[in-house]
């Protein structure tokens, strides 16, 4: 589940990318949640998938 909402996050920071439209710095800020939790279970050994 975690994996799956990282991937819609990045999606759509890539859609505000490309469009310029963004929500604020919303969409950035759950970007970088999203990668920071995907990054420390990466280091502590769990599953992503």
């Amino acid at each position: 589940m975690l994996w799956t909402i990282a991937t819609i996050l990045i999606v759509l920071w890539l859609l505000g990318v490309v469009t310029s439209y963004t929500i604020g710095g919303f969409i950035h800020i759950l970007l970088v949640i999203a990668i920071i939790i995907v990054l420390v279970r990466v280091i502590k050994g769990q599953k992503i998938l």
